[in-house]
């Protein structure tokens, strides 16, 4: 009995370290497309090293945030994630209180048509402050504005709970969504719509980018080709 018990004591770490890398790592294990997003939090990505990884996919990259804020490593990123193979999307951080036209002008700068592989995406995580319904009608504004200049509508990324409180209930049935929810479960919002791709990590590691980084995957029988750019 003795024997047993050091033996499990011995291997539990190990198992502990294994669920928790099923989380973090799902890539290595799931048979879904992944892919991550990066920003200047990141510092500086070896590109090359993670364009080796035949697990990753896509990448987002921040682009800008509300009207004038631009990512200092967007450019970089950019143009070394294309270089070493990478299908590029880039995303724009929504602040409500900020005319929309302003942040389309900052957004459409950086997040130029011909460096695009993939949709372009909306971060949308906070309501500045703002009622729900003046927080919709300010985000309604903005996502018509950038689907008539990009002739297409952007990927939405938001929190499952975010989600459920404030953009539920059909606003966002035309669009595509990721959602972020740190959880081993799948999502499933409250007005049980589909979810075209999955954030499931905040804190997912990967070879070749120093600290956490945020992975994410599609759903079900969801596809890359569901997100790409149409170049007119």
């Amino acid at each position: 009995m003795k024997r047993i018990l050091v033996i499990f004591i011995t291997i539990f770490p190990f198992l502990l370290s294994q669920a928790q890398s099923y989380h973090t790592l799902c890539e290595d294990t799931c048979q879904h497309v992944h892919g991550i997003d990066i920003s200047h939090y990141q510092g500086n990505v070896f590109w090359e090293t993670v364009g080796n990884n035949s697990k990753m996919y896509y990448v987002y990259l921040k682009a800008t945030e509300g009207g004038d804020l631009i990512d200092a490593k967007y450019e970089q990123n950019i143009q070394l994630a294309h270089r070493y193979g990478l299908k590029v999307g880039s995303y724009h951080f929504y602040r409500a209180k900020t005319p929309q036209e302003t942040q389309l002008r900052n957004f459409m700068a950086q997040c130029r048509p011909g460096e695009q592989d993939l949709l372009p995406m909306i971060d949308v995580e906070t309501k500045s402050g703002l009622s729900n319904e003046a927080f919709r009608d300010s985000l309604t504004k903005f996502l018509l504005l950038v689907e008539e200049k990009y002739k297409q509508k952007p990927l939405i990324y938001t929190g499952a709970n975010f989600y459920d409180h404030i953009l539920s209930g059909g606003m966002l049935d035309d669009y595509k969504i990721m959602i972020a929810q740190y959880t081993e479960k799948e999502p499933v919002l409250v007005d049980g719509r589909d979810i075209t791709m999955w954030q499931y990590t905040g804190k997912g590691r990967l070879n070749g980018v120093n600290g956490y980084i945020d992975k994410s995957r599609f759903m079900g029988k969801h596809k890359l080709r569901e997100i790409r750019f149409r170049h007119h």
